[in-house]
């Protein structure tokens, strides 16, 4: 027989998975187009396409998506760039992301790991469970340096 306490933090669990799914693909475009202004002055539906492995209509199509939900602005034929909205949704990404891939590396991870790994992780990863793997981090960086 399941305790409640355990069938309520299970659901709780679940429903907190649930709600980074349905964030972690804007997540991802703008935290990329963001990259692509910064490195190119523009970010094109073919570099996003290209940088996703995706095909150009699956990126017109997330790209709509977050046009209605007010992250990116762009018209037909033109470079797409955040609001303000998306650009801190972008910022919000990227800090979870470093912090995410810091401590993989301070656990000796290798890069192409800590690469695709911080990528998932980043969308899942809880704010306590983030300020607690940046303080580890730098104990473990800490530790190293003192060797």
């Amino acid at each position: 027989m399941t305790d409640r306490s355990d069938t309520a933090r299970r659901a709780a669990a679940f429903r907190q998975t649930r709600a980074a799914h349905l964030t972690e693909v804007a997540e991802d475009y703008v935290e990329l187009i963001g990259d692509l202004i910064h490195q190119q002055g523009e970010a094109r539906l073919s570099d996003i396409a290209e940088n996703m492995a995706v095909s150009q209509p699956t990126v017109s199509k997330i790209v709509a998506r977050l046009r209605r939900e007010g992250l990116v602005v762009s018209r037909p034929y033109r470079s797409i760039f955040l609001t303000e909205a998306g650009a801190a949704m972008a910022a919000e990404a990227r800090r979870k992301h470093a912090i995410v891939a810091r401590f993989l590396r301070a656990l000796g991870v290798d890069e192409a790991t800590v690469d695709a790994d911080s990528e998932g992780i980043e969308h899942h990863v809880s704010d306590r469970t983030l300020a607690a793997l940046a303080q580890l981090s730098a104990t473990l960086e800490q530790q190293a340096l003192k060797k």
